[in-house]
């Protein structure tokens, strides 16, 4: 099948697909979308308690798709698991920056080594499978200029960027070196049902709605004029979709983005349209303050040209959407 733009979903009818941190927020909606386009799908998680993943999120797909409980770490279990598959979204990785700042030897190993056992996994059982890799715009660090492109420096201010920046770098070497089809998503902040609320470990923007769900008061650090984009999850997946269905994206490395706002403003829309919460201005704590990157928001031209993917879905429908999520399935994710 040639893939177009207007037929590229239609490249995963009947294609066996693996996705790895897969009963996480952005795994599990990739899932659901995958089940519907008719793919046949495995997932694979650890669910080790606070990295995300939540068996609550494929409710309903129970019989549609098959899990397997698995740590990427394990070189046989990958060994295995790669097989067979025509497309594996690689989505395990531990994405807290405190946890990476106190515990820099697990963030390596989960971001660095697992990567590598994955990309082995394949080169040595699966050579031509497609693989997609979730990479995190922290890997740019304090931005030189806005909008960041593809083209700024690779500098991170945490060990996390540092070790997700080998982990894209492991997978695009891979490419170049082997002939695998491996490319990369800078992905910069998601939103939407199925993230982790628990803390605010993860995510501010979900703990931050959390707290006004809860008509409590939201904690902004310094004078809340930090701006950052943020991508509804429906339009991350419809990125991944993109990268995995066209062969131009082998080798290649792109940043998501979307209109940016200062966190005041997207927590005041909260507020707006929870009906719920009020927020205060409190000093930044020292040891999140010394990894803060400032202002950010994603040049996202590269992608749009090459594959045709945009932002659909503005904050306001995003939020409407997430806010109505969580009021009706609160219970599993509070």
């Amino acid at each position: 099948m040639i893939v177009t733009r207007e037929n590229y979903l239609n490249a995963f009818d009947g294609q066996r697909c693996l996705i790895t941190g897969g009963l996480g927020f952005i795994g599990a909606n990739l899932a659901w979308r995958l089940v519907e386009l008719g793919a046949d799908v495995i997932l694979v998680d650890s669910l080790i308690p606070t990295y995300g993943g939540n068996l609550f999120n494929i409710q309903g797909l129970e019989n549609k798709l098959r899990v397997n409980i698995a740590d990427v770490r394990d070189e046989n279990s990958m060994n295995y698991l790669v097989r067979k598959q025509d497309y594996i979204f690689n989505l395990a990785g531990q994405i807290s920056h405190l946890d990476s700042m106190n515990d820099p030897y697990t963030d390596m190993e989960i971001n660095c080594r697992s990567q590598l056992s994955i990309l082995e996994a394949c080169r040595k059982n699966n050579a031509g499978v497609k693989i997609v890799y979730a990479g995190t715009r922290q890997i740019y660090g304090n931005p030189d200029y806005l909008p960041v492109d593809e083209k700024h420096l690779v500098r991170p201010t945490d060990v996390n960027g540092i070790n997700k920046a080998a982990g894209e770098r492991y997978h695009l070497v891979y490419a170049t070196a082997y002939g695998m089809r491996t490319s990369s998503l800078r992905l910069t902040n998601c939103y939407g049902p199925r993230q982790w609320m628990r803390d605010n470990r993860l995510t501010s923007q979900g703990w931050l709605l959390r707290l006004v769900l809860d008509d409590e008061t939201a904690q902004i650090y310094g004078d809340g004029k930090q701006l950052r984009d943020l991508n509804y999850v429906d339009d991350v997946v419809d990125a991944f979709l993109r990268v995995a269905a066209f062969e131009e994206a082998n080798g290649q490395f792109f940043n998501l983005g979307a209109q940016p706002y200062s966190l005041v403003e997207q927590v005041e829309k909260m507020i707006e349209l929870a009906g719920t919460g009020c927020y205060e201005l409190v000093p930044w704590p020292e040891n999140k303050q010394k990894i803060s990157i400032g202002d950010y928001y994603g040049d996202y031209r590269k992608i749009k040209a090459m594959l045709g993917w945009q932002p659909t879905i503005g904050i306001e429908e995003g939020l409407r959407r997430t806010i109505a999520y969580y009021r009706q399935y609160k219970e599993y994710y509070w």
